[in-house]
């Protein structure tokens, strides 16, 4: 009953967030902190839920198959195949936040470990692409050179986000079983771990899920081809946990790998598009994940002005932070600030980075306490509301003519006036 509770809940924030124009995954979210904190107003039935087994399980289960199917729809090619300008873009977007939010943490949060610092700043290093192609979209700007760059950049961003949320998972699990301190030799194992994984992982994915999915096309009952790729989602990240790293690593490198071919053998898919073959699944265990991180959220902090100081001070570096993607621009005549504005929504990413920063614990504590999560989830609506309309706007002033076009026009105009 927990379950479909929630998840009616979950839904009907969406439905309503849509209408009202809003991403829909707000809508969940604050469903669940709507939710999650009825027993303020006297209604007790709802205490205790967010801390139900069942529903932690089936929100685990949403946000897996959430990063699969991420990884479904990146194109392992195009990744590969991106310009400078979006690689430079997407650097500088994760590191430019994770210094600014270590130094926020540090300075508004004296005292507190090096690790909750580092976590809260990758936190700040996630981005959205989904929010912001979505608006590009609805602008027409998708096919703009802009609009290449931000889509570009922000799926390098994602697998620069993973790396650093598996380099920093493994320092806070290794400092919680060496009590505390770190060796240089062991965060070099960490980083070499991470990268190697990922890169076994993606690297000889490919052959291994070829070879499952290929062993699936021989049997007689319909459903192999999602059964085999959810089961090996599930191993993927699996294998991640075991090596210390976050299992939604894992899963992202398993979609990342999959690929149109691996389901050619199929007569009967129960999707057209591969890429959709897990859709059911996630829109129905997915809504559960953020309406229970919104359960976690406690709204009694926020008479705090303490937590509020320090949502708003968060805030202000996540958009800051990524303003300095601007400089990763190189080709000429781009509206620079649109692309710096394109990546500052966190939304689905930076919810589950700072899910994990709260139930992540060192010697019994989480590494985000209550109070650092809910301005962390704060900081996530307030970066995913701003975005839209300050990309409307910016892409509605007119821009100047890239140098080279103007060039070109007056070439034009000179030859038209020699040949009159």
């Amino acid at each position: 009953m927990v379950f479909v509770v929630v998840l009616l809940a979950a839904k009907t924030g969406s439905e309503l967030f849509e209408r009202w124009g809003q991403p829909s995954v707000l809508g969940e979210l604050v469903f669940g902190i709507l939710l999650g904190n009825l027993h303020l107003i006297g209604v007790r039935a709802a205490a205790g839920l967010a801390d139900n087994a069942y529903l932690e399980l089936a929100a685990e289960i949403g946000v897996i198959l959430l990063l699969f199917e991420v990884g479904l729809e990146s194109d392992l090619a195009a990744l590969l195949a991106v310009g400078r300008s979006a690689v430079a873009v997407a650097t500088l977007g994760v590191i430019a936040p994770v210094v600014l939010g270590y130094g926020v943490t540090a300075l508004l949060l004296p005292g507190g470990a090096w690790y909750v610092n580092l976590f809260a700043g990758a936190t700040l290093a996630a981005t959205s692409v989904g929010i912001t192609a979505r608006v590009l979209k609805d602008l027409g700007k998708t096919t703009s050179g802009e609009g290449r760059i931000i889509l570009g950049a922000a799926v390098v961003d994602d697998v620069l986000g993973l790396v650093l949320l598996a380099i920093v998972t493994g320092l806070t699990v290794s400092v919680s079983a060496g009590g505390g301190g770190l060796q240089a030799g062991a965060l070099a194992w960490i980083i070499a771990k991470a990268v190697l994984f990922l890169v076994v992982a993606v690297g000889g994915g490919k052959w291994i899920a070829g070879a499952i999915l290929h062993a699936g096309t021989r049997a007689r009952v319909g459903g192999m081809a999602i059964v085999l790729s959810v089961c090996y989602c599930f191993a993927l990240a699996a294998a991640a946990e075991a090596v210390g790293l976050a299992p939604i690593v894992g899963a992202f490198a398993a979609g990342l790998v999959l690929n149109e071919s691996h389901f050619a053998g199929y007569t009967r898919m129960c999707a057209r598009d591969f890429r959709e073959i897990v859709r059911p699944l996630t829109m129905l265990f997915t809504p559960v994940f953020f309406a229970h991180m919104g359960m976690r959220v406690d709204l009694a902090s926020f008479t705090s002005g303490r937590v509020l100081l320090l949502a708003a001070a968060l805030s202000l570096a996540a958009i800051a932070g990524k303003q300095v993607c601007m400089l990763g621009v190189f080709e000429k005549g781009l509206n620079r600030l649109a692309i710096g504005l394109g990546m500052i929504p966190r939304g689905e990413v930076g919810l589950i980075f700072a899910g994990i920063g709260a139930t992540l614990a060192v010697n019994g504590q989480p590494v985000f306490s209550p109070g650092l999560f809910s301005a962390m989830v704060l900081m996530v609506m307030v970066t995913t509301l701003v975005t839209p309309p300050l990309l409307k706007l910016v892409f509605a002033k007119p821009q100047p003519e890239p140098a080279a076009a103007v060039t070109e026009t007056r070439q034009g105009t000179g030859s038209a006036g020699r040949d009159a």
